[in-house]
């Protein structure tokens, strides 16, 4: 028997997993107790994902558990033992802002919570792979120290800069702002690097930037693309926050993300680090994201504008994934931007459940 065990499996990313990993065979253990309805409210919750999840898949298995839980976690790490394969970490406190509010729960979440999961991983699975769902938000504000110029509708990286076609993970984490939910990310981070390193773990920590799709119930507070598509339709006044609306992003298609985690199952390293994203043909401006919104609901959007800036937010971020296409020549991204808003208007019109209020 072939195991997966997914966490935060009813958020975007697990979600994607399970279905992958359910229709490949495999039994699928999810782990997810819905924090996203209490960082968020009950307009984020992703229960509607787990009651499709568990109507669609007989071979799938949901442990309303928290990852804090040293106890309960290994108690389901020791039913499967070695017959785990795969542990994919998505699970987490994934917001700048509601890190703020209550850093220890966030560090607890983020920090701890990963130590807990590598830990079980090591002591009952240790020939498992080990995916971590990390963020681009380990660099801190970094990014906006590049070369940058004001364009009508973005902000432009110096074409001649080595990042112009996007950031690899030469660069540097220290002496930047991160906001207290990058610091917990990033301890998270080292650590599931660290397990590789010192016990010969097979890990990698995905760093990924803007990561969107059809399943993701976007919130103010996190998933950008989902909240801002679903306000388009309902009507809800949106604001932009600094940099002139011009702020840069790029987007993958979750579907896109877990093909890229399933190719490191395949054939997976050491104590590897990837950034993870849609690169410069998957990226939109605040304004340009407005704009292919209202373009592809065909409606249009109320919304204001902030001067203030999140503490530690990217002016520019497009992700250069040619060391993972190196290590990993078969992966491909299937989705432009589009085809991903497409489909996620096509998701929040057919299922009101993916639009509670």
């Amino acid at each position: 028997m072939s195991v997966v065990v997914i966490t935060g499996s009813a958020g975007l990313i697990g979600s994607e997993a399970v279905e992958y990993y359910c229709r490949r065979g495999y039994l699928v253990v999810g782990i997810d107790n819905d924090m996203r309805q209490r960082f968020f409210g009950p307009g984020a919750s992703t229960q509607w994902r787990r009651t499709a999840l568990e109507r669609s898949y007989p071979q799938y298995q949901h442990h309303d558990t928290d990852i804090r839980n040293c106890a309960a976690i290994d108690g389901i790490f020791r039913e499967f033992g070695r017959d785990i394969e795969l542990v994919v970490h998505a699970a987490a406190q994934p917001s700048h802002d509601w890190a703020a509010r209550d850093p220890h729960t966030d560090f607890s979440i983020n920090a701890n919570g990963t130590m807990t999961l590598l830990e079980a991983t090591r002591r009952f699975a240790p020939d498992a792979v080990f995916v971590f769902a990390s963020t681009n938000k380990v660099y801190g504000d970094r990014p906006n120290s590049l070369p940058l110029t004001e364009g009508e509708m973005r902000w432009q990286i110096d074409p001649d800069h080595r990042y112009r076609d996007g950031i690899d993970e030469t660069m540097g984490l220290d002496g930047t702002t991160h906001s207290l939910f990058g610091v917990s990310k990033t301890a998270a981070d080292l650590m599931v690097q660290e397990y590789g390193r010192y016990f010969g773990m097979k890990t990698a920590c995905f760093r990924g930037g803007c990561l969107t799709g059809p399943n993701h119930t976007g919130t103010q507070l996190h998933g950008f693309l989902s909240y801002l598509m679903r306000c388009v339709l309902d009507g809800t006044p949106y604001t932009v926050f600094g940099y002139k609306a011009k702020q840069v992003r790029d987007n993958i298609h979750s579907a896109d993300y877990v093909a890229a985690v399933d190719a490191f199952f395949r054939a997976p390293r050491v104590a590897e680090v990837y950034n993870i994203g849609g690169g410069p043909e998957c990226s939109c401006s605040m304004r340009e994201a407005i704009a292919l919104c209202e373009q592809t609901a065909g409606r249009r959007l109320s919304w204001t504008y902030s001067d203030t800036n999140r503490a530690g937010d990217h002016i520019w971020w497009v992700t250069d994934t040619s060391k993972f296409a190196a290590h990993y020549p078969g992966w491909k991204r299937q989705y432009n931007l589009r085809a991903t808003l497409e489909q996620m208007l096509e998701q929040l019109v057919a299922s009101p459940a993916a639009r509670p209020r």
